[in-house]
């Protein structure tokens, strides 16, 4: 099984205090099992600046797995490139494929992939991986129940959808929305993940756009355990512990119970 760690929509500045939730973030990856990679699906700074990048990439450097960051509407290109490397990349984590494209429009807020992107990506596509491929972008290619955000989704997905048809792409992750989603692109399931900085209310009173306090994490499972299953699972970030026991013990007491 290959597990990959989702923090999207940091919206980091300059100012060290832009980073305190990142920092609670990573601390949280750290104590656990560390993921096989760490996607950033884009919005890494709020303004693009510089100092951001800078900031994040020493935050990122102790993670001892590979990073793969995506361009997102409030990046700018040339500090992103200069801490990162070109946003269009292949980044291989064990049998998987990670695939990163930028679908950002200069000057805009909303998404489109160009004639070349997508060239580059069907003749990247034309060998399997021999665990499938993860396909990450900043702007969900679904609508969204949010007007504003919806507004702001990656346009002409249909383009998208042609070339990723019959592929080996096993998810397409998406960041964007501030609030945590799911569907299907040509047969391929979408995991629009939800923000690090504040959430997005889907289900906001009538009438009204809506941002809410909160941070959530996510992570992509790929098992390879005879069903291929890829499993996107949203992870708050706060709450207190309803209950908190060894794992294994209880495992164990679980696997007991089950008729045989």
């Amino acid at each position: 099984m290959t597990w990959l760690a989702v923090v999207s929509d940091t919206h980091l500045t300059g100012d060290p205090e832009s980073a305190a939730t990142l920092r609670r973030a990573l601390d949280r990856l750290g104590a656990g099992t560390r993921p096989d990679a760490l996607l950033l699906p884009g919005d890494l700074a709020a303004d693009g600046e510089p100092a951001a990048y800078a900031m994040l990439r020493e935050l990122l450097d102790p993670i001892g797995a590979p990073v793969v960051p995506v361009m997102g509407n409030h990046d700018a290109l040339v500090p992103f490139t200069s801490s990162f490397g070109a946003p269009d990349r292949v980044v291989r984590v064990g049998g998987a494929r990670v695939v990163a494209l930028d679908s950002t429009v200069a000057g805009h807020h909303h998404g489109r992939l160009d004639p070349d992107q997508l060239k580059w990506l069907a003749a990247e596509l034309t060998a399997p991986a021999p665990e499938g491929t993860v396909l990450v972008l900043h702007h969900p290619p679904l609508p969204s129940p949010v007007p504003s955000v919806d507004l702001l989704r990656l346009r002409e997905p249909e383009k998208l959808a042609e070339v990723l048809s019959g592929s080996d792409v096993r998810m397409i992750v998406c960041g964007h929305a501030h609030h945590a989603g799911a569907g299907v692109l040509a047969g391929i399931p979408v995991w629009i993940a939800p923000a690090l900085y504040y959430q997005v209310d889907p289900f906001p009173p009538a009438g009204r756009l809506r941002g809410i306090a909160g941070a959530a994490l996510s992570r992509i499972d790929l098992f390879r355990d005879g069903t291929d299953a890829a499993v996107a699972t949203a992870v708050p970030l706060d709450g207190d512990p309803v209950y908190d026991v060894d794992a294994a013990q209880r495992i164990a007491w679980m696997r007991e119970r089950i008729p045989r």
